[in-house]
């Protein structure tokens, strides 16, 4: 079993920080959230003048079993075909982005249903081609999560070599706004209604036989065993491998590491949001390190950010996935960063302190 070790920041740095922010030459608090994000971005880097370096999004993908159910008007081809366009320049969503913002992206098949050829740029990290029907069973094996766990640490681990010290991660995968719903029933206790949205564009019959087929999954659950989320590692991980995604789990390997590096962490929107619940359900730590970038259009988003107690950036009516929101974020959070570094004080700039 993978393993992680995740010290919270240590706070004795708080005061010198919010000091300095204090006695930048403006009016105390008057550039809000970015004072808030400046001491937050500072704790975790333990520094009175952090700073963020090679942003990488990294992209998970995977296929799902339970596509087979038609809980989503996506055709299972689209995964691998959008995983391949991701790596062709910027005329993804994703892509542009990350151009714009100069993040480095990554694509990872973690589980897709389809062989890459060798050199189109996707790397290879497939456990299987797609998960199993968590309607009927596991969507994955608990070796098979771990394995995950394992591939999703050490993309990040390659990021790193490569001087990234601020990370997002964004997914791929037909119908996966279904187990990321099931994530959020289980592993937060809410009511599976307000866990499931329209996903990728399904209609007001779509989603009654999307929330039908959920309904089952979780009831089949409940008949294996499954007596609700009792606080410990063990039951997030029987959770997570009865309905995750194999693109879903390595995102949770990644969060975690990220954090055990100390590393700034963007989280997207309603589907990686669901990955960091899952992820603070093993190791709730990870939640210092973690920058909520915005709240989406996928119902069951904007509850989970409040039950993980997140104040998001932005809210653009988001819900394409793929770490967009997050990239879309990050200049805020650079604003921030640069205001904590270039910002001179009432004392350097000879500027009388009037409060």
């Amino acid at each position: 079993m993978k393993t992680f070790d995740i010290i919270p920041p240590n706070e004795v740095i708080r005061p010198d920080l919010a000091r300095k922010i204090d006695n930048l030459a403006k009016p105390r608090g008057s550039l809000g959230r970015l004072e808030e994000l400046a001491l937050r971005v500072g704790l975790i880097q333990q520094s009175l003048n952090p700073a963020l370096c090679s942003p990488e999004n990294i992209l998970f993908a995977g296929d799902h079993g339970l596509l087979a159910e038609g809980i989503s008007p996506t055709p299972r081809e689209v995964t691998w075909q959008q995983t391949l366009h991701f790596t062709q320049g910027t005329g993804t969503g994703i892509g542009f982005l990350c151009h714009q913002h100069g993040f480095h992206l990554r694509v990872v098949d973690a589980g897709v249903d389809y062989d890459f050829p060798s050199g189109c740029g996707v790397i290879d990290r497939k456990v299987r081609r797609g998960t199993s029907n968590c309607l009927y069973g596991p969507a994955m094996s608990t070796d098979e999560l771990d394995r995950c766990l394992v591939s999703g640490a050490g993309v990040v681990d390659a990021a790193a070599a490569d001087g990234c010290n601020v990370v997002s991660f964004g997914e791929m995968g037909a119908g996966n706004t279904s187990p990321s719903a099931l994530w959020m029933h289980c592993l937060a206790g809410v009511p599976l209604p307000e866990c499931i949205g329209a996903g990728s564009g399904l209609d007001d019959a779509g989603w009654q036989h999307k929330f039908e087929v959920l309904t089952r999954a979780a009831e089949n659950f409940e008949r294996d065993g499954w007596n609700g989320f009792d606080g410990t590692p063990a039951a997030a991980r029987l959770a997570m491998a009865r309905f995750g995604g194999f693109e879903m789990a390595m995102a949770v390997g990644g969060m975690l590491r990220a954090a055990e590096l100390g590393m700034v962490i963007l989280v997207d929107g309603f589907i990686m949001t669901a990955c960091i619940l899952a992820a603070s359900r093993l190791h709730p730590a990870v939640l210092h390190y973690a920058i909520f970038a915005h709240v989406g259009d996928e119902c069951g988003h904007r509850r989970l950010l409040g039950e993980l107690g997140a104040d998001p950036i932005l809210s653009l009516g988001l819900r394409l996935g793929e770490g967009s929101g997050a990239v879309c974020a990050y200049p805020i959070v650079d604003s921030a960063v640069r205001m904590i570094g270039e910002m001179e004080s009432f004392a350097s700039s000879n500027v009388t302190k009037y409060f």
